[in-house]
């Protein structure tokens, strides 16, 4: 899961520090190392600092979040403590002072000080300056860089000052906080349309099992290690962009665009007022339509100059989610209007989406006719459906279903899965009897065909596209359109249900048994949008 935050030794100094739980209990089970040399503490070397009076006043003011909430618990406290820190201080006139103070009166203020600064500055884990190069996280999961004289490029002023709980750095300046993509998006005015839809998906998970109870108090559970995940529905699906572990190339539309290309995919994903959730629903998948093929994770490309595929691609439809030459002139990437370089990757952004519907979500839908499980009802007293496979070009998947007519009238029905409120045109796809040979039977087959959908209350409608016969071309895999341009005005998208179908119905009654054929060899059935 992304953005998993595990509240270890932080929240268990702070519940010292509150009085829910014993000194001796978070002793036991966290190492706390003891440094040698110093009698003094972490925060005891920074305020006897004259250089580093701002920093002093900053950490004084921000007060240590738990569980999402402000605590009475000081940086400064937390540094006078006995949890194992490194700090890297930033010298006086190296950032604005008084601007994170007045942050820090508020809970909100206080937060992005605590996420965004301070914590920016301390690493849980001990760590000298020396002459070989160590890679390690801060306390907000940013990686940096210590070598002997600099952290990530910024000198020192002073280094491996020594306390009994942790290691001093003075650094010549503020230490630079980069966003992930998930921050920028979030943070950032240009991107808030998108941010606010990441947003909505986010919420907490309390591991009771991985968390470390210390008992009851008053019959509730008190724990000195709460392990919770900060989960998000929507990126566990279109990419961890929070993850620092991780390399995204994101390509997307600047607000303004990004509201227009809402408004244009919400419209597809209506669902019937009957439907449980529906604006949920259409919520959700709408976010997903713009997001599935804006984001591409460095580790499954094969070679970006040549093409990209996203981190959403399906091996089975190849056709989508591939885009070719990324960088060049007119590629996804090439075109952007800018880009911004953030700690896991790269945000490209354009004025517009850069997609078409049909690029992207308004996909062709097939249904192949083999597939029996996707067949609802069929006449059982008048034909056999019999599943055939034969390895040929010309046949789809290399399966048909063969429909043997017992009687005058037969029909079978297709539920159509996860079609949007769009046009489409309707197609049914029949092959000729040759395919079993060369003796095959040579006349045609004729069959009438009706859409069954459902209109924005829920009514079940019918359509009888023309109420003609169609007859198919024995003498080739014949691709007939039954019904264009034809609007189905709800989606029917991620929804296991028989609502939206088409039934093919044929029927040969005695005198025409000589000109026509009851045995059909049903290819598939295929919408292709029709967005003109």
């Amino acid at each position: 899961m992304n953005m998993i935050k595990r509240k270890t030794g932080l929240l268990a100094a702070v519940a010292t520090l509150v009085g829910l739980t014993a000194c001796t209990e978070w002793d036991d089970h966290y190492d706390n190392t003891v440094v040698e040399g110093s009698n003094t503490t972490l925060w005891q070397q920074v305020a006897e600092r004259p250089e580093l009076s701002d920093f002093a006043e900053v950490l004084t003011n921000t007060k240590v979040f738990r569980q999402h909430k402000k605590s009475p618990v000081s940086y400064a406290d937390l540094l006078n403590g006995g949890q194992s820190l490194t700090v890297f201080a930033p010298v006086n006139g190296t950032f604005n002072k008084d601007s994170l103070i007045a942050l820090t009166q508020t809970a909100q203020g206080d937060s992005a000080v605590e996420m965004f600064f301070v914590k920016n500055h301390l690493a849980g884990t001990l760590h000298s300056a020396a002459d070989t190069t160590e890679k390690f996280r801060m306390l907000n999961g940013k990686y940096v860089s210590i070598q002997r004289d600099n952290l990530s490029g910024i000198p020192f002023g002073d280094n491996n000052l020594r306390s009994k709980n942790g290691i001093m750095h003075i650094v010549q300046q503020q230490v630079p906080y980069t966003f992930t993509i998930y921050e920028a998006l979030t943070q950032k005015e240009e991107y808030a349309a998108i941010g606010n839809v990441l947003k909505k998906y986010n919420e907490d998970y309390f591991d009771e099992n991985a968390s470390l109870s210390s008992g009851l108090v008053d019959g509730i559970p008190v724990y000195v290690d709460s392990v919770v995940y900060e989960i998000n529905k929507l990126m566990n699906a279109v990419g961890q962009l929070n993850d620092e572990d991780s390399t995204y190339y994101v390509t997307l539309p600047t607000t303004a665009g990004w509201q227009a290309a809402w408004e244009t995919a919400l419209s597809y994903y209506k669902y019937s007022a009957d439907v449980e959730k529906a604006d949920s629903l259409q919520h959700y998948w709408t976010s997903r339509a713009l997001l599935d093929d804006a984001i591409f994770s460095k580790t499954i490309q094969r070679n970006m100059e040549d093409s990209v595929k996203t981190y959403r691609y399906d091996k089975e439809y190849p056709m989508y989610h591939v885009f070719h030459r990324p960088f060049d002139n007119e590629g996804i990437f090439g075109k952007a209007k800018g880009m911004n370089k953030c700690s896991n990757g790269y945000i490209y952004y354009h004025d517009e989406w850069p997609f078409t519907p049909t690029q992207t979500y308004f996909r062709k839908i097939e249904q192949e006719a083999e597939y029996t499980w996707n067949i609802p009802t069929y006449t059982t007293d008048r034909c056999n459906i019999i599943t055939r496979y034969l390895n040929a070009d010309s046949i789809s998947r290399g399966g048909y279903l063969d429909i043997v007519g017992l009687k005058d009238k037969w029909e079978v029905t297709y539920k159509l899965s996860n079609t949007l409120a769009g046009n489409y045109d309707f197609n049914i796809v029949v092959l000729p009897k040759t395919v079993e040979g060369p003796n095959g039977n040579k006349r045609p087959c004729k069959f009438k065909a009706t859409i069954n959908y459902i209109d924005e209350d829920g009514k079940a409608k019918t359509y009888n596209c023309g109420g003609k016969a169609f007859t198919t071309n024995p003498n080739k895999v014949d691709t007939i359109m039954v019904a264009e341009n034809f609007r189905l005005p709800v989606c029917n998208y991620d929804r296991d249900n028989e609502k939206i179908s088409i039934t093919i119905t044929c029927d040969v009654n005695a005198k025409e048994a000589t000109r026509y054929n009851r045995e059909m060899y049903l290819d598939c059935i295929f919408l292709r949008p029709n967005d003109k």
